[in-house]
C-alpha cells in the first residue's frame, strides 16, 4: 500500500471504536450532514423555480442526513413529526434524510398512518367548498387552478389514502419558503419545492406514511 493510501487508512479507523466481541471496527455516531444539493434556482418543466435564500430559513429545516427516529421501519417509509416541523424519509436502520415542513393550523392538524397512493407533478388545485365558504375569492378557482409558480400546492403532490379513501390530505411544494417550520396551511403538508421534487424522486407508490 502507498505511504498516503495507509495514513489516510489509518486516520480513518482512529475515527473508529473497535469492538472486541465481534472483531470490527465501529463507526462514529451519525452526525448531521447537510445535502449536498443547494436550494439554487431551477428550471423544471416549463416553470422556474426560484432560489431559497438559504439565510433566511432555520438551518435545522434545510434537507439534512440525520440518525434514524424510526428504527424497524421499512426503508422508504415517511414519518411526519408535525410538532417539531420535520419529514423524515427512512434510508436505511442508520438513516434518514429529513426535511423541514410546514403543518396545519390549529383545527387543521391531523396524525394517524396514510399510504402513498398517487403522484402528481405541477398539480392541478382545486379549493374544497368549505375552503371557499371561508374565502370567496376562491371561487375562482373552484373549477380548479392550474400547475404553476403560483399553485398553492406548488411543484409537486403526493397523495395519501387511508384504507383505500383518498384523506384529502397531501405532501406537496409550496412558493411560500418563509412558511416552513410553522402551522401555515389548511392540513397538508408543506416543503419548498426544491424538496418536495427531492422526496417525490424516492418515494414509492404505497409507502407508509406516519403522522404524529
Amino acid at each position: 500500500m502507498r505511504l498516503p493510501l495507509l495514513i489516510a487508512a489509518l486516520i480513518g479507523l482512529a475515527a473508529c471504536t473497535f469492538d472486541p466481541e465481534t472483531g470490527q471496527f465501529v463507526p462514529p455516531p451519525l452526525a448531521d450532514q447537510p445535502h449536498p444539493v443547494p436550494y439554487v434556482a431551477t428550471k423544471d418543466g416549463p416553470h422556474s423555480i426560484p432560489a431559497v435564500p438559504l439565510e433566511k430559513v432555520n438551518p435545522a429545516y434545510q434537507r439534512t442526513i440525520v440518525a434514524n427516529p424510526l428504527r424497524g421501519e421499512a426503508a422508504g417509509t415517511i414519518l411526519i413529526d408535525t410538532a417539531a416541523r420535520f419529514l423524515y424519509l427512512v434510508q436505511d436502520d442508520r438513516t434518514a434524510l429529513r426535511y423541514g415542513i410546514s403543518v396545519g393550523r390549529e383545527g387543521f392538524d391531523w396524525t394517524g398512518e396514510a399510504v402513498v397512493a398517487r403522484f402528481a407533478q405541477w398539480p392541478t388545485w382545486t379549493p374544497p367548498p368549505e375552503m371557499i365558504r371561508r374565502q370567496p375569492d376562491l371561487a375562482k378557482w373552484a373549477g380548479g387552478q392550474p400547475g404553476g409558480p403560483r399553485n398553492p400546492l406548488g411543484a409537486r403532490a403526493i397523495y395519501l389514502t387511508q384504507g383505500g379513501v383518498d384523506t384529502g390530505y397531501r405532501i406537496h411544494g409550496t412558493p411560500e419558503w418563509s412558511s416552513i417550520g410553522r402551522a401555515a396551511s389548511s392540513g397538508c403538508i408543506r416543503m419548498v419545492n426544491q424538496d418536495v421534487i427531492d422526496l417525490y424522486g424516492r418515494v414509492q407508490k404505497g409507502a407508509k406514511v406516519i403522522v404524529r
